[in-house]
């Protein structure tokens, strides 16, 4: 029997609570859970996308003590179906938080239909202790001295606390 692989692809800029709620999930569903951080250059990020998979695999490993042997965590600066077929990937994993979140999602998952039928979008909703977790928040509420303990792990709030001090 084939292994089953998902990707889960976003900025995770940085990861917080609600993504790791999305990756739990993601891992009940399949063998293997790609997450691609994307490299995109059009946007501005706080941390580099290096920076970024290497905060994520402390976060993951360390912090929340995940198998290492289920998750691969790579940079991408390519169409996420693209990444599907490099990796023999089926699902693509996404995380809804709000009905805002779902327009765009809903656009994005009908593309990638259109560019490759044979893979699925799945969309995950973040539990409700974390709906309202957003990377930007987390790095607003950082930057005005709050403490962001409830939406990230140790790692992430040392990383964001040595960017911003």
């Amino acid at each position: 029997m084939s292994q089953k692989i998902g990707i889960y692809p976003g900025t995770f800029d940085p990861i917080t609570y609600g993504h790791i709620d999305v990756i739990k999930r993601g891992l009940k569903i399949v063998d293997k859970l790609i997450i691609a951080v994307a490299k995109d250059t059009n946007k501005d990020y706080f941390f580099s996308s290096d920076e970024r998979v290497e905060l994520m695999k402390k976060s993951l490993f360390n912090d929340i003590k995940l198998k290492k042997t289920r998750i691969q965590i790579l940079s991408f600066d390519t169409l996420t179906m693209n990444l599907c077929k490099k990796y023999k990937a089926n699902i693509i994993f996404r995380g809804l938080r709000a009905v805002s979140d779902f327009e765009y999602e809903f656009q994005l998952a009908g593309m990638n239909r259109k560019l490759d039928k044979n893979i699925e979008t799945v969309f995950l909703m973040s539990d409700p202790e974390s709906q309202v977790i957003s990377s930007k928040l987390v790095k607003e509420i950082a930057i005005h001295k709050g403490s962001i303990k409830k939406f990230a792990t140790k790692s992430i709030i040392k990383a964001i606390n040595n960017k911003i001090r």
